[in-house]
């Protein structure tokens, strides 16, 4: 059932491309693109702990380049505080539609990491856009009992 699944989201994601154009690797050329981007919906993967997965805020992304972003904001993270971030979206590769690569930034704010101050991390990150409207999902990895991982999804509107 699984390997079905996997064989249908690949099929829409191809949108009819053939197998070569499936993953290709994106243009590094300039752009200057401002988006505007929403705080978080998490799903945690710790669902016994009462996380807070509504997590309003706000953000900004300026894409100078097609594999690169520069992204800052501010968000009520999974702990119910206040947190910041600032750094850059790379994504170098695409399936189909859909940007691969990482988020490399700092963040602040999580009780249990560094006492709220700012720490660095890279999160597994997926982007659709479709003209003005698009989609950031980031795979945030759990670390120890400090930070609780989960799969958040952010949604932008691009201003120009």
């Amino acid at each position: 059932m699984k390997t079905r699944a996997l064989f249908a989201l690949l099929a829409l994601l191809g949108g009819g491309a053939h197998a070569d154009d499936l993953f290709t690797k994106i243009d590094a050329g300039p752009k200057s693109e401002l988006w505007i981007d929403s705080g978080f919906a998490t799903y945690h993967f710790d669902r016994d702990k009462n996380l807070n997965g509504g997590n309003r805020g706000l953000g900004f992304e300026y894409r100078f380049s097609g594999t690169m972003a520069a992204a800052a904001g501010r968000f009520v993270n999974s702990d119910r505080y206040y947190s910041n971030y600032a750094g850059v979206l790379w994504q170098p590769y695409a399936l189909g539609p859909v940007r691969l690569g990482a988020a490399i930034a700092m963040f602040d704010g999580y009780p249990k990491m560094r006492d709220r101050g700012w720490f660095p991390a890279i999160v597994p990150t997926f982007t659709y856009e479709y003209q003005r409207v698009g989609v950031n999902v980031g795979v945030i990895p759990s670390y120890k009992d400090r930070l609780y991982g989960g799969i958040s999804v952010q949604l932008k509107l691009k201003l120009f």
